[in-house]
Formats: structure tokens, C-alpha cells, sequence
């Protein structure tokens, strides 16, 4: 007597359903989080190892080693420097404003006098380096 084996059926478990909920479960976490954007100033700092100058006219803003700020050789309170920026700030429109920063000044400083140019309607500042020798 021969007995015939029963052929099992593979039991298989469609997951393109499960698949299809976890990219909109994805996409729904991704579009409805939120993204800490932190303040702060976009500037195109010059590359020190170029050795190109560039003589641009207009306005320069000094801050000197003892903390004191000079617009064109003119003594100016950092009190009244956005004031100061602001009746001349389109004229600094297409020249731009060069700032010279002594590299002791402290660093809060140099961040605090570009807030102000940048809270004064100027669009376009140059911050002045040198070139190191290798």
C-alpha cells in the first residue's frame, strides 16, 4: 500500500501592506518635525592661503586692540555705531563695509559690531585678514 504524502502548502506573509505603512508613518514624522534653526551670520571669510588682494573703497570699520571702534578714522561709541551705520548705509550698498578686527579683540565683540552691521540694513561686509606665511 502506498501512502501519498500530503504536499504542504508554504505558509508566506505578504508584507508589501506593512511596508507601504512604514514609509507614511516615515514621511509623516518627517514632515511634521521640527527643525531648530540657530542664529547666526553667513559670511564669506577670505581663504588664507590665496594671495590675491583686493582694494575696495568706501567704508572700513577698525576695532583696535584696546577695544575702541574707528569708522574711516572717526572715533564711534559701539552705542552708536548702528545709528552711525544706518544714514550711511546706502552709500555701503554697493562698496560694502571692510571690518578690521585686531586678532586680541575678544571674540564676543567682533560677533556683537557684525549683529550691529547686519541689524543696520547692511548686506555686504568684507572682514579683513591676512595671509599667514607657511
Amino acid at each position: 500500500m502506498q501512502f501519498r504524502e500530503k504536499s504542504k502548502k508554504r505558509v508566506t506573509i505578504n508584507i508589501t501592506s506593512l511596508i507601504d505603512v512604514l514609509f507614511l508613518l516615515l514621511i509623516f514624522f518627517m514632515v511634521s518635525s521640527t527643525f531648530l534653526e540657530r542664529p547666526g551670520m553667513k559670511l564669506d571669510l577670505p581663504k588664507a592661503s590665496r594671495k590675491e588682494t583686493v582694494r575696495m573703497k568706501g567704508y572700513t570699520l577698525f576695532v583696535t586692540p584696546d577695544e575702541k571702534l574707528f569708522l574711516n578714522e572717526n572715533a564711534v561709541d559701539l552705542n552708536n555705531l548702528g545709528n552711525q551705520l544706518q544714514k550711511i548705509a546706502s552709500e555701503i550698498e554697493e562698496d560694502g563695509l571692510v571690518l578690521h578686527a585686531d586678532e586680541t579683540v575678544h571674540y564676543g565683540l567682533v560677533v556683537e559690531v557684525m549683529d550691529i552691521i547686519k541689524k543696520s540694513g547692511i548686506k555686504k561686509m568684507v572682514v579683513a585678514t591676512e595671509v599667514k606665511e607657511e
